[in-house]
């Protein structure tokens, strides 16, 4: 039998995370439940969650500092809860490496349609899915440059030169991966989001362009002058593989 995938809930008022664990667990899912950072990192201790929905505005620790510390150390996908977090806050947290967020109060159909979401892009159904017709097939090396780095298949981690790992968050591996099966070919915003099976995730969609900003922090040479993933004017973005030009340029 398939063991349930695990979900920390996260938030300080009691109600609120005991709704939304207990129609978690109604759908299938193992889940625990924080009120806070400190029980949070006791948790995480003792197992690694396959997500964590993060309630952003608690009295003791805010959820950003939560989401930095966190993506310090792992890249375990995150889904903010925000009430009175402004955009800014959102951005920031985006920023950090959170996968997606939804406005509180919601409705928790929508929290369980983006939590399988964002499953789907990191967890087990990825190696699975079919490419799109007309799409390349995945690579087959387990190991792509880009840029500085090299994406590792296997680990679903991005690895410098000299071995050291650098956390990717699901929805980075999953654009990364769709970059790795299509070199020096334009993919448009609507094309990235078919391939890296996240058309149901109106966040992604909303975000895509500031996840490529923080993919680029991480590999490029020069994040001021891309040139592994390069931006092409009206059509999308291009990956060459080791930066060279092309005759787009």
């Amino acid at each position: 039998m398939t063991q349930a995938q695990h979900i920390i809930v996260v938030d300080d008022e009691q109600p609120a995370r005991e709704m939304v664990g207990d129609y978690l667990r109604m759908h299938g899912f193992s889940v625990s439940l924080c009120d806070g950072g400190a029980s949070l990192r006791n948790t995480i201790a003792q197992q690694m969650p396959d997500l964590i929905v993060l309630d952003l505005n608690m009295p003791e620790e805010d959820g950003l500092s939560i989401i930095r510390h966190l993506k310090r150390r792992t890249s375990v996908p995150i889904i903010m809860l925000t009430a009175t977090a402004s955009a800014i806050d959102r951005v920031v947290g985006l920023e950090l490496g959170a996968d997606d967020y939804l406005a509180k109060p919601c409705e928790l159909r929508e929290l369980l349609a983006r939590i399988r979401s964002v499953l789907r892009r990191s967890g087990a159904a990825l190696p699975e899915a079919r490419p799109a017709a007309g799409a390349s097939a995945a690579p087959a090396s387990a190991r792509v440059r880009f840029g500085t780095k090299w994406l590792d298949h296997d680990a679903r981690a991005l690895r410098d030169d000299d071995g050291n790992e650098h956390p990717l968050t699901a929805s980075e591996y999953g654009l990364l991966r769709v970059f790795a099966a299509n070199p020096k070919r334009v993919l448009s915003r609507d094309r990235l989001l078919e391939l890296a099976n996240a058309r149901d995730a109106e966040a992604f969609d909303r975000a895509i362009d500031l996840r490529i900003m923080r993919i680029r922090r991480k590999i490029e040479p020069d994040p001021a002058r891309p040139s592994v993933i390069r931006t092409v004017r009206g059509g999308g973005y291009l990956f060459s593989p080791t930066g060279e030009a092309s005759p787009l340029d």
